[in-house]
């Protein structure tokens, strides 16, 4: 197999094709800290897309609680089981892909989940990591008994597993935003891509017998707006627009800034090696650092810290673009900050929006001459 340059894992690896990016990249970046899996998210995703017959079970976004919460259940244990020993070197992977871990004649390690485990899509909503006891009844910071959520969606990589197992070609990617679709007139419902899928975001239409994904949205994102899952975060924990390599990376560029300049924002599981494209800002409340590298690959304290930098009011361009999170829903592709105002601007450089760093706050007098009355709160 052809060997390409996987820029999350610092070195070069084996994949079923040559290597070929898109023009440009949609991407993403999930802040968990803000996330409070209130699930309008994966609602306004389900309303949009997958309300049809034998998409039921089907949530093309959806939102778990580590470290137990899973669905399709327990998909990341089962694939990190099957890739077997990993560990990182700095910030060069030393373990093996799944597609490297491949057994002869196969293309990548996989597993076909099963119906009953698409049956508790909030299997373990809550749950904390430990049993508690009685050291461990009050609070420090870090937390000794924690949880996070964790949104995910199709990840539309650089490398799909699922693209490079489909013996129809009938998954593509699209040269000109990188969005990963599957030609359902191609399609023959084979479920090699279910099964290649680490992240198990393919489904299987069983009325249709073809299977489905997360599109992006391409709709709205062709035409300069935000999909339905990022436009709906009541949170504003997500930032989307176009991710660049490494050597193209601007700074003015919101998903690069968080990405490539303060690194700060991570891939999910980037030793699987297929490059994913949505990233994640790690939980500063957890305990567990080796938990967290385990998931979010060997930057995760260098994000933390960097994150918490910026909470303490040391960096205001960091600030600036997390306060920028869908406070439009148009795409935000430049980005800068100055008098206290974070301003986004599109593709053409039109301002679509300003937001101050931080809330003014207001007092006004507890008697109001005008009206003739007192105020009992401050609102």
């Amino acid at each position: 197999m052809p060997n390409v340059y996987n820029w999350q894992l610092g070195r070069e690896m084996t994949y079923r094709f040559e290597e070929a990016r898109p023009q440009r990249q949609a991407g993403a970046v999930f802040d968990t800290n803000k996330c409070i899996a209130c699930q309008t998210c994966t609602m306004a995703c389900k309303t949009t897309w997958t309300s049809g017959k034998g998409q039921e079970y089907m949530f093309w976004n959806n939102v778990e609680t580590k470290p137990w919460g899973s669905y399709p259940v327990a998909w990341d244990a089962q694939v990190l089981d099957l890739l077997g020993p990993q560990s990182w070197d700095g910030d060069v992977y030393a373990g093996k892909t799944i597609f490297e871990a491949a057994e002869q004649g196969e293309y990548h390690i996989g597993y076909l989940p099963e119906d009953i485990d698409y049956a508790g899509p909030n299997r373990g909503e809550d749950e904390i990591n430990t049993i508690l006891t009685e050291d461990k009844y009050y609070l420090r910071f870090p937390h000794d008994a924690w949880f996070f959520y964790l949104p995910r969606i199709c990840n539309h990589c650089t490398y799909p597993a699922c693209l490079q197992a489909c013996p129809r070609t009938a998954i593509y990617k699209r040269p000109e935003d990188g969005i990963v679709l599957i030609d359902q007139v191609r399609c023959r419902g084979y479920r090699e891509c279910l099964k290649a899928c680490p992240y198990k975001k393919v489904y299987y239409n069983h009325v249709t017998r073809i299977s489905e994904k997360c599109v992006l949205c391409y709709p709205a994102v062709e035409r300069g707006f935000l999909t339905r899952c990022m436009r709906t975060c009541i949170g504003k924990i997500r930032t989307f627009g176009f991710v660049s390599p490494p050597d193209k990376a601007r700074e003015d560029n919101p998903v690069d800034f968080l990405v490539h300049v303060r690194k700060v924002a991570l891939p999910l599981f980037p030793q699987f090696g297929t490059e994913p494209n949505i990233y994640y800002i790690p939980p500063i409340h957890v305990s567990s650092m080796a938990f967290l590298t385990m998931v979010f690959g060997p930057g995760v304290e260098r994000a933390i810290q960097t994150y918490r930098n910026a909470m303490e009011g040391n960096d205001p361009e960091l600030l600036g673009v997390l306060v920028l999170n869908v406070s439009t829903d148009r795409i935000i592709h430049r980005f800068r900050v100055a008098d206290g105002l974070a301003y986004g601007y599109d593709d053409q450089g039109e301002e679509l929006v300003r937001v101050p760093l931080k809330e003014p706050t207001i007092v006004r007098p507890a008697f109001d001459p005008s009206l003739s009355v007192y105020r009992y709160n401050v609102t």
